[in-house]
C-alpha cells in the first residue's frame, strides 16, 4: 500500500497549481495570524522542488504574507488585552508580570517563534496584547520570517532533487514509521 507516495505525488503535483501562489499567500497570511494551519514550508518546498529558478521570489511571497498575518495578529492581540480588561476576565496585576517580561525578551520571543516550529501566532498575539513597539515586531518579524523561509528554499533548491530521489523511494517507510512512533508515543505517555 502506497499512501505516504501516492499524497507525496499529489502535492508535488499541486504545487505546479497556477494557483499553487495563492494558497503559499493565504496559507502564510492564515498561519501567522489566527488559524492552526500547517506551516506554509509544507507548500514552499514542494513549489521550490518544482519550480527552483522561483525559490527566492516564493520565499519573498512566503515572508510577506507572513508578516502581514502577523499584523493581524499583533491588532487581534490588543483587541484581545482591552476585552480581558474591560470584562475583568483577568487581573491587571497579573497582566503587568507578563508585561515586564515583555518589555525585556519580546523580540527574543518574537525572532525565535518567528524562526522556528514554535506557533509564531501566540507571539504576535501576545506581542499586540503586551503593547510591543509596532516597528521592532515589524523588523524582527521580517528578518526571522524571512530567515526561515529563504533557507527553506534554498535548501530545497540546492538539495531538492537528491531528496526528492530518495524520498520516492522511502517515503511509505517513513510515513509507517511515523505513525508506529505516534501511537508508541501516545500509549506511553497515557
Amino acid at each position: 500500500m502506497q499512501i505516504f507516495s501516492r499524497l507525496y505525488q499529489k502535492t508535488l503535483d499541486w504545487a505546479q497549481s497556477q494557483f499553487a501562489i495563492y494558497w503559499l499567500s493565504i496559507v502564510s497570511f492564515l498561519e501567522s495570524s489566527i488559524l492552526p494551519y500547517p506551516p506554509p514550508d509544507i507548500i514552499l518546498a514542494p513549489m521550490v522542488l518544482k519550480r527552483p529558478e522561483k525559490a527566492y521570489y516564493f520565499a519573498l511571497i512566503t515572508t510577506l504574507f507572513s508578516v502581514l498575518g502577523g499584523l493581524v495578529g499583533y491588532f487581534l492581540g490588543e483587541i484581545l488585552l482591552n476585552f480581558l480588561l474591560t470584562t475583568e476576565l483577568i487581573k491587571p496585576n497579573a497582566i503587568y508580570a507578563v508585561k515586564d517580561f515583555f518589555d525585556q525578551y519580546g523580540i527574543w520571543v518574537v525572532g525565535v517563534a518567528a524562526f522556528s516550529p514554535i506557533p509564531y501566532k501566540l507571539a504576535t498575539i501576545t506581542a499586540g496584547s503586551m503593547a510591543m513597539a509596532l516597528l521592532p515586531f515589524i523588523v524582527i518579524s521580517i528578518l526571522a520570517r524571512g530567515a526561515r523561509y529563504y533557507l527553506v528554499a534554498s535548501l530545497v533548491k540546492t538539495y531538492g532533487s537528491q531528496c526528492d530521489q530518495w524520498l520516492q523511494k522511502y517515503i511509505d517507510r517513513l510515513g509507517y514509521g511515523l505513525i508506529v512512533i505516534v501511537i508508541f508515543g501516545a500509549w506511553y505517555v497515557g
